[in-house]
């Protein structure tokens, strides 16, 4: 975990601050040195097993923003990551959709791959994960969300947010991750529900961040 750690920081230092893969950076390497110290502490059924599941999921999300061509849940991030009408809080959570979404069922079945093990022997790492990144969440949204003199974008900020659920990504992924288990031995079937899994959580990506106006009334200044 050191190493996907030490390339973490290496991104933070490299990427200006407002770039929306720099704010998912910050996000997520908290959440990966939170994962690392529990680790450490023994809070994990199966260290082990922890251990090659943060590994291999963290490793997905690296890849995928230092590829010259990301899978399309990435692509959204990548392409809108210095647009003015978007928020921090949305590039944060576009991140987070990306990576559990997709990267974590495909981790899951990596890491089961590498251990020689059925999905069902990851389940309670698996959900130790899960119940770390939900208690960040809501920590991330408060940091994130514009303050209350700003409530002119935190209306459809908050419309548009309240749409998405880690909780609800988090149990698609188990299942889509116990699906691709099942299909493992056929890797036709495989490939394909893994590109539209990919190209779902894409557009939920793109959803995510639709560009909120600093001034949205501002247009009607422009009216006749």
């Amino acid at each position: 975990m050191e190493a996907v750690l030490a390339r973490m920081r290496a991104l933070d230092e490299r990427l200006p601050a407002q770039d929306g893969v720099a704010v998912f950076n910050r996000v997520y390497l908290t959440v990966t040195q939170t994962l690392h110290r529990q680790v450490q502490r023994g809070e994990f059924p199966a260290p082990r097993a922890a251990r090659t599941l943060s590994v291999r999921f963290a490793e997905r999300y690296l890849t995928a923003v230092e590829a010259d061509r990301a899978p399309a849940c990435w692509r959204p991030l990548l392409q809108y990551r210095r647009h003015p009408g978007i928020r921090p809080l949305q590039y944060a959570l576009a991140g987070i959709n990306a990576h559990i979404g997709h990267d974590l069922a495909l981790a899951v079945v990596s890491t089961c791959r590498a251990l020689d093990c059925e999905p069902r022997a990851l389940e309670a790492d698996f959900d130790r994960v899960g119940d770390t990144l939900v208690s960040l969440e809501e920590r991330i949204r408060e940091d994130l969300m514009p303050g209350p003199d700003l409530l002119e974008i935190a209306d459809p900020l908050t419309h548009l947010l309240g749409s998405w659920s880690l909780e609800r990504a988090r149990s698609g992924a188990w299942a889509a991750a116990r699906l691709l288990w099942t299909l493992r031995r056929s890797p036709d079937l495989a490939e394909e529900f893994t590109q539209s899994l990919d190209a779902g959580v894409g557009l939920v990506g793109r959803c995510l961040l639709t560009p909120t106006p600093l001034k949205p009334r501002a247009a009607c200044a422009y009216a006749p």
